[in-house]
Order: C-alpha cells, then structure tokens, then sequence
C-alpha cells in the first residue's frame, strides 16, 4: 500500500489548504479527492507522471502564475509584458515603470525592457515570465514546469531565481515539475501525483530515498511499475474508439 500524504507541521498555519480536491475533463478523472496543506512562506513540488492538454483555469489575484515558457505576448515587449497585470489593475503608469524594472531586476535581467520575446533566450524568456507573476507583489506563485526543454545549466539558473524569489519576497510556493534535481533544490517537500491522488510526500532528500514502489518507479524512471499501468489505463480510456 503506498503511504499516504503526510500532513503539515503542527504548529504552523496553513497558507495553501487543500481538501478532497475533484477535478474532471470530459470525463477523465485528473484528481481524485486531494488534499494537501502548505504553511506559509514554504515550497511544495509536485511531480508525477504527465497528462495530456488540459484547460486552465483562471486564478485568483493573490497567485501569481508562470506558465511553460513564459507564455509572453511576442507582440509586446518586455516591459509591456511585465507591465500588463499593471496596466489591468489601474496602476498610473509612473508605478508601472517603477515595478517592472523592480521586478525585471529581481529576477535579474536588466537592460531588456525594449525586446521582443522572440529576441530573448529560453531561459530569459521564462524569467520574464517571473516577473510578470510577482508584478502585483502576490502572496502564492504557482509555476508550470519552469524548467522544460533547458539545459542543465539553464535549468540551475532558474531554480536558483526561484530561491532567491521565495527569500526575497517571501512568498509560498507550488512547482509543478519533472526534473528531480530541481526538485530536490527548490522544494521544501516534493510530491507524487499520479492517478488523480497525492500518493506521497516528504522532505526532498527523504522522496529520493524512499522505498515506496511508485517513488522509486518514478524517480529511477522505469518503464514497468504502478505508474505506468495507470497511465496506460488513462491512455486507453481517453483513446477514441475506431470507426
């Protein structure tokens, strides 16, 4: 039987609590009674194994939301990128150019105000994509897979500004991943979802260490385990039937 999710430290007040969490999609059953609490200024990783293309739902003021690869505006600019969570609030726009090249600084590109997305690297476009989340100083950031197709020196970079964000601005934090290492750097506890429930939890080094089947299945990468039967279930389920 696979351990299940470990509650949060007593003692500390939860920012994030999740409680016998439903979600479906024409059908297909994404997740199947979570629950989860996150205390303040902390950062949860979940990782587990992928799904096909999903709706997003809009989220709510207080989150800030870095989507895979930065989903950036290629008309505008950086500056107007940053700028746009601002413009929409009402912000006059003497604040506006203040915050953005706060935040631009922060995640440490200066001197880029005026480019185009498609001018900057994979890297840099994801950091802009930061800090168009922290524009409205939110108090929860949410990011999607933050690091896909990076190399591993990129991929390092970005774990490093999402540490010095969490420090900076002290905010609480849900990564979504599949990079491990980044994982064991960013997150405070790691999470395995699979199957529409949080099969697992824990401390990062102690994720890696674990013995529970579907841990190591995912964490080793093998091809033959619970995981896979249960991705191969949903295949076969969300598969179009022959004519």
């Amino acid at each position: 039987m696979l351990k299940e999710p470990a509650p949060a430290e007593a003692g500390k007040t939860p920012k994030i609590r999740v409680e016998d969490l439903h979600k479906s999609f024409d059908g297909k059953v994404v997740l199947d009674g979570v629950n989860f609490s996150l205390p303040e200024g902390e950062s949860l990783v979940v990782v587990g194994p992928s799904l096909s293309d999903l709706e997003r739902t809009a989220v709510r003021k207080k989150f800030g939301m870095s989507f895979q690869e930065g989903a950036l505006f290629d008309s505008m600019s950086v500056f107007d990128n940053v700028a746009f969570p601002l413009r929409r609030s009402g912000r006059p726009p003497s604040e506006v150019r203040e915050r953005v090249r706060e935040c631009l600084s922060i995640v440490h590109l200066p001197n880029v105000e005026g480019k185009r997305p498609s001018e900057l690297s994979g890297g840099m476009r994801r950091r802009v994509g930061f800090a168009r989340a922290i524009a409205h100083e939110p108090e929860i950031l949410l990011f999607d897979e933050p690091n896909t197709g990076l190399d591993p020196i990129m991929t390092d970079v970005i774990d490093e500004v999402i540490l010095e964000m969490k420090e900076k601005l002290d905010v609480t934090i849900v990564t979504i991943t599949h990079h491990m290492e980044s994982a064991r750097k960013i997150g405070d506890r790691v999470a395995l979802l699979a199957g529409g429930k949080l099969l697992y939890q824990a401390p990062p080094e102690e994720f890696l260490k674990s013995d529970d089947p579907a841990v190591r299945q995912f964490v080793e990468g093998k091809a033959e385990g619970s995981l896979t039967v249960e991705f191969e279930r949903e295949t076969a389920t969300a598969a179009p039937e022959a004519s």
